[in-house]
C-alpha cells in the first residue's frame, strides 16, 4: 500500500474557520478556481492527510485533516472543470504554527506555504508535514 501524501490548504477562519469545520466533521473542499490548485485535488488520495492552515487573519496551521473522498466534480462551479474533495479533521494542534515561526525555522522557510504564498491547496513533503505538527505539539 502506497504512503498517504501530505497536503497544507488554506482558509480564510472569516469564511470557514477550523471551528467550523470541526463542528461540521466534515467538508467538500469547494471553490478552489486556480489551475495548479485543482491539479493538486485531483492527485489528492483517500486517506491523505492535510495540514489546516487560516489565512489573512491569524495566519497559522492550526489543525490536521484527512482526505475522506477523492475529487469530485465542484457543484459549486458554474462553468469549467473544477473538482472538490471531501475532508474530515482529525485533530487541531495544540499550539499554532504561526506563519512567522514557519519563515523563521531553517528547514521550512520554502516550503510551498512561502513560495507560493497565493496557492490554496498544495503538497507538502512529509518530513515538513512531521515537522510543523511537531511544532504544534510543543509548548511554547
Amino acid at each position: 500500500m502506497p504512503t498517504a501524501a501530505c497536503w497544507l490548504v488554506k482558509q480564510e477562519p472569516t469564511a470557514y474557520s477550523w471551528s467550523q469545520f470541526v463542528t461540521d466533521g466534515k467538508t467538500a473542499w469547494t471553490g478552489v478556481r486556480n489551475f495548479q490548485a485543482r491539479k493538486n485535488l485531483l492527485a489528492m488520495r483517500k486517506g491523505d492527510r492535510v495540514l489546516f492552515y487560516h489565512s489573512v487573519v491569524g495566519k497559522a496551521v492550526v489543525g490536521i485533516a484527512r482526505v475522506e473522498k477523492e475529487a469530485y466534480p465542484d457543484p459549486t462551479a458554474t462553468e469549467g472543470e473544477w473538482y472538490c474533495v471531501d475532508l474530515v479533521p482529525e485533530e487541531a494542534l495544540p499550539h499554532p504554527v504561526t506563519l512567522e515561526t514557519l519563515k523563521q525555522h531553517p528547514t521550512l522557510s520554502t516550503i510551498p506555504l512561502i513560495r507560493q504564498s497565493r496557492l490554496s491547496v498544495m503538497p507538502m513533503e512529509a518530513a515538513d508535514f512531521a515537522a510543523i505538527v511537531s511544532l504544534g505539539e510543543r509548548s511554547r
